[in-house]
């Protein structure tokens, strides 16, 4: 008969396995919709609403984009293992290569879809939605394209400001570049798509909050303890409840998690307790505790 920790252990290596697997292919499928979405309306738009890409295209008629975003990607991955060190860097060496061969492999995605009739405006709406959606996959999945990811990191750590002001710096000075070179009508247009884009990111991931909240009722409590505690190495509060119809006393288990957890957390009580009582819900701010 096998212990907690043996159980514990062997779920573990089940969810890795199929994580893993499961990750790579919507990360893949991710940034192929992304590429196209690149290739297909912001590209040929002239739609810059930020990052390496969006300077790829002030450039376009100089180098080719995808060598572009290749170069700097690279040469970001450099300073990134520089300054902020191996680890962080790890997790964006993959996304920040494969997005411009993928934007290279799909540069003519445009002669066998042609959406030459089609209003700006509602070009606009659509390379918002894709890339949007496409962004909130690969990030869902602790992914990267590199990019104004990395120097946002970079610029937080050498200014000592926080990651949403060094985004916000990056990509200002980027749209403002794009003002001078292709003038305010092309740069409003690309602020539309940039919120759209930034909704569909928020969506994707799981709503707009950083945490996500889990009440759990189960029949094998301490078996999910364990995995909260062991796994996600995150605290767990047992509150006391009584059924309302019943009249039974139970207990319902509270931990809140960060929203990359979330379906880590999820298919761990369910591979433990298929039955068990889940209620999940966002939580916009999380304070104290370790």
């Amino acid at each position: 008969m096998t212990t907690i920790k043996e159980d514990i252990k062997i779920i573990n290596e089940l969810l890795g396995k199929k994580q893993i697997i499961k990750k790579y292919l919507y990360f893949l499928f991710g940034v192929f919709l992304l590429s196209i979405s690149y290739n297909l309306f912001i590209l040929p738009n002239d739609l810059v609403y930020g990052g390496v890409s969006g300077i790829a295209i002030l450039t376009k008629h100089i180098i080719d984009p995808s060598l572009f975003i290749l170069m700097v990607n690279i040469v970001l991955l450099i300073l990134s293992f520089l300054i902020l060190g191996k680890n962080k860097t790890l997790g964006s060496i993959v996304g920040a290569l494969l997005f411009p061969i993928f934007v290279k492999l799909t540069s003519n995605i445009g002669s066998f879809i042609v959406i030459e009739d089609a209003d700006l405006f509602l070009k606009v709406i659509v390379a918002g939605f894709l890339s949007g959606t496409a962004s909130g996959i690969i990030l869902k999945y602790g992914f990267s394209t590199g990019g104004t990811d990395i120097s946002a990191q970079i610029l937080s750590k050498i200014f000592k400001i926080s990651l949403g002001k060094a985004l916000i710096i990056s990509d200002a000075l980027i749209i403002s570049a794009a003002t001078i070179y292709l003038g305010p009508v092309k740069v409003m247009y690309a602020i539309i798509l940039l919120y759209i884009f930034s909704v569909m990111v928020d969506k994707v991931i799981l709503g707009i909050s950083d945490n996500k909240a889990f009440y759990i009722i189960t029949s094998k409590e301490e078996e999910i303890k364990e995995y909260i505690l062991s796994s996600l190495n995150k605290g767990v509060t047992v509150l006391k409840a009584k059924g309302g119809f019943s009249g039974s006393s139970t207990n319902i288990l509270l931990c809140v998690v960060p929203t990359r957890h979330y379906f880590k957390l999820k298919e761990g009580i369910n591979a433990i307790d298929e039955n068990a009582f889940l209620v999940i819900s966002d939580a916009y701010e999380v304070k104290g505790g370790t």
